[in-house]
């Protein structure tokens, strides 16, 4: 049976190594654009969630605003890009699902003012 062991003072597990890498990986996910709209994709709630593995393995589980996007074939490319730039990270995946689908609903608030939805 395995147990536990405390961290050694000044060493970092790899949980602790995930989430701190989570607020430059948001950072880089929010660089990534729809051409035709002029709020991030984060912004805008496409992104459903981020996971970390073994410290730095990345799985991005995200939607588009539609099946019929023009850019679906770009978008996923360009988010996988903008996180492997991230230091720490080794692996990223990108999951495009449908399901719940996207809803203005999901949008910040500084993107609800961006684009009017008030």
């Amino acid at each position: 049976m395995a147990y536990d062991q405390p961290s050694q003072p000044g060493t970092i597990t790899p949980d602790e190594r995930a989430e701190a890498l989570r607020p430059a990986i948001v950072a880089a996910i929010g660089t990534v654009y729809d051409p035709e709209i002029p709020v991030s994709i984060w912004d805008l709630g496409l992104v459903y969630d981020v996971s970390i593995r073994n410290g730095g393995d990345v799985d991005v589980t995200m939607t588009l605003t539609t099946p019929h996007c023009p850019e679906a074939q770009y978008i996923p490319g360009r988010v996988e890009e903008a996180v492997r730039e991230v230091a720490g990270v080794s692996e990223v995946h990108v999951d495009i699902v449908w399901e719940p689908p996207w809803t203005p609903d999901r949008m910040s608030e500084a993107a609800r003012l961006e684009l009017g939805y008030f």
